[in-house]
């Protein structure tokens, strides 16, 4: 109840500049993906609590009201740190700020008894999952506590001559705009292309162990895009890929979670 009552009420979260995981493609994306892969049983019961729409309908919900007065406290959720051996511990939450995998487990363990909770609360913490998941998988939302990650690069498309970027907006969404042009469904369909087996093995764990797979895979980003390196078509052939393949774990996850709450 404590638990419960801290997730839906809590106020007084500090907070600072905003910064937004993956964009509206990369979110609805992962959500889509979700959606193929949940159950029939889980999916309408989803549904029901968010007013009849689908799990893309809310997936950016999460940035749209992180500054408002009701929500401000959820801020500082949606970037996850990770030590030296790029595993998350509870000694790195900030009691103040919360983090991604802090709000997760949180909204996880109340939608655990969701048969007992108002539906207004059901739905609020389904937007929760759905956001979160995608957050803690976007490569400059894994704060690395081994790296310097506030700085500039030159960035540069076949549209555009180098210009300065902060290296986070890049990441979150620089790399998907300049390079895929499809619809949300598109390219759920392009990304959501392998076998149960592989599905499966992408799903397993908890949120802490994904956590960890994220941070180990997206640690190269540190070599491909240094302070004031210009980037250009050699960098997006190697980050597109390293994106794509993010935005699909956090889809089969996103599934898994919801289909282990709702099925």
């Amino acid at each position: 109840m404590k638990k419960l009552l801290l997730l839906l009420l809590c106020a007084g979260f500090l907070h600072t500049g905003p910064v937004f995981g993956w964009g509206r493609e990369g979110h609805e994306t992962i959500a889509k993906i979700a959606e193929r892969n949940l159950t029939k049983k889980a999916k309408k019961r989803i549904e029901k609590y968010l007013g009849g729409h689908s799990v893309v309908y809310y997936a950016k919900w999460m940035d749209e009201y992180r500054k408002t007065p009701e929500y401000a406290f959820t801020d500082g959720w949606h970037t996850a740190p990770v030590d030296a051996g790029l595993r998350y511990a509870d000694e790195l939450l900030n009691p103040k700020r919360g983090n991604a995998v802090y709000g997760l487990e949180l909204a996880v363990e109340n939608l655990k008894n969701y048969r007992s909770l108002t539906d207004s609360a059901v739905a609020v913490n389904l937007k929760y999952v759905i956001h979160l998941v995608g957050d803690m998988h976007c490569p400059a939302h894994i704060k690395y506590t081994t790296h310097d990650m506030k700085y500039d690069v030159l960035f540069e498309d076949k549209y555009h001559k180098p210009h300065k970027f902060y290296v986070h907006s890049v990441w979150d969404n620089e790399i998907i705009t300049t390079t895929r042009i499809w619809s949300v469904s598109e390219w759920a369909d392009e990304l959501d292309r392998v076998s149960k087996a592989e599905r499966q093995a992408i799903a397993a764990g908890t949120p802490r162990d994904w956590l960890h797979d994220a941070a180990v895979c997206c640690e190269v980003q540190f070599e491909w895009a240094k302070p004031d390196q210009q980037l250009g078509q050699d960098f997006l052939n190697k980050a597109l890929p390293l994106v794509e393949s993010q935005i699909q774990k956090a889809g089969y996850r996103l599934a898994r979670i919801l289909n282990d709450l709702f099925d």
